[in-house]
């Protein structure tokens, strides 16, 4: 975790590009692209071979997670279920396939690291899924990154807050989020890309 992740696992297009496998030394599928995505470079279908060159770019969505969720699987697994945050991740990853879309998965426990990712993600992702975890109730600093970044923001927690004590009632957060997921569990992160993936479309569509 922590890398530029354009889109995990098997590139295929149906159509000219050729399937590549992830280990294909002809496949760099970590390789940095442009503002907006990370860059995906395939093999042009030629006669059933996989000869020239084609580079595509995919929109990059940050997924960022604060404290504590390291610990997802351990930590009171009657609220947060048993899935591990490596759960997550691949959650992500298959969703992200699913939405052709990229992603960068992190987790931090420390406030200021999240808020310079957040801030890294100006000029370079085209949205935003948080789960703050405790700074969302608690981070201003998080909240004015959030803002500062000009990007959408979709916010998610794997509990839903609202049934739980007061003082998690109200995140910071939501103030910059287009949309808040709270209570649906892991699965909870598949709906935030696929809301993040239609408001980038939708973008590009105008």
């Amino acid at each position: 975790m922590g890398e530029n992740v354009a889109i995990l696992g098997h590139h295929y297009y149906p159509g000219a590009p050729a399937y590549l496998p992830p280990q294909s030394p002809l496949a760099p599928r970590r390789a940095r692209g442009r503002a907006g995505g990370p860059t995906i470079i395939l093999l042009e279908r030629i006669d059933g071979r996989a000869t020239a060159p084609v580079t595509m770019v995919r929109p990059l969505i940050a997924v960022l997670n604060g404290p504590n969720l390291n610990m997802l699987g351990l930590r009171q697994p009657e609220v947060y279920g048993r899935a591990t945050l490596d759960d997550v991740e691949q959650i992500c990853i298959q969703a992200a396939e699913r939405l052709d879309v990229a992603i960068d998965f992190r987790q931090t426990n420390g406030e200021g690291e999240l808020v310079s990712w957040v801030q890294e993600c100006r000029n370079r992702a085209r949205g935003i899924v948080i789960n703050p975890a405790a700074y969302g109730h608690t981070s201003i600093a998080l909240l004015d990154a959030l803002l500062a970044v000009d990007l959408p923001v979709v916010e998610i927690h794997i509990s839903n807050i609202h049934r739980r004590e007061e003082f998690r009632h109200h995140t910071y957060c939501s103030r910059a989020a287009v949309g808040v997921i709270c209570g649906l569990g892991v699965r909870g992160y598949a709906l935030a890309l696929q809301a993040m993936t239609d408001m980038i479309l939708d973008e590009d569509d105008r």
